[in-house]
């Protein structure tokens, strides 16, 4: 069993970050309202620093404009540089196919009703990445890290394609 003390756990104040190196790999830790979680600081999309530099943020949605907004409290990690998103607490990437703000389409005008044509899909989805993350506990007043529990990060069609074959 790998673990490692990291912190006290008044160092990192809630919705704070903290990173530390661990077995020559950097990590961040975040505390979610007493609650915290270890990811390796590097982006599964581009290999980026994310947890140093990403912005930690809450969704905040409404069911139209007129409704009343509903605030979520700050779980999640967005990539300053090509703005993937993930939450802090599972490493799922995810998205809002309403709200893509890196793809374009390209767009045609043609007959027809717009029962034929397919609308969007609606509020969050899950993206392909997932984040590489660690097993964290509060021991007394400390905050351990325990790299022998760890998430594995990966691109989900990657990790299906891998899975061996159901055998008869």
């Amino acid at each position: 069993m790998t673990r490692y003390i990291v912190a006290n756990a008044t160092d990192i104040a809630p919705g704070e970050r903290k990173i530390v190196e661990l077995e020559g790999r950097s990590v961040g830790i975040f505390n979610l309202d007493g609650e915290y979680y270890a990811l390796l600081n590097r982006c599964p999309h581009a290999g980026a620093p994310l947890c140093e530099h990403g912005t930690v943020f809450g969704v905040s949605s409404a069911e139209s404009p007129d409704k009343p907004i509903d605030y979520e409290r700050q779980r999640s990690l967005r990539c300053p540089w090509h703005a993937w998103e993930f939450d802090i607490r599972t490493g799922v990437s995810f998205y809002d196919p309403r709200n893509a703000r890196v793809r374009k389409y390209e767009v045609d005008v043609v007959p027809g009703s717009p029962q034929d044509v397919a609308g969007p899909d609606g509020g969050r989805q899950e993206g392909p990445l997932v984040l590489e993350g660690y097993a964290v506990s509060v021991e007394g007043d400390v905050v351990v890290v325990d790299t022998s529990r760890r998430r594995p990060g990966r691109a989900r069609e990657q990790a299906a394609e891998r899975r061996p074959a159901a055998t008869a």
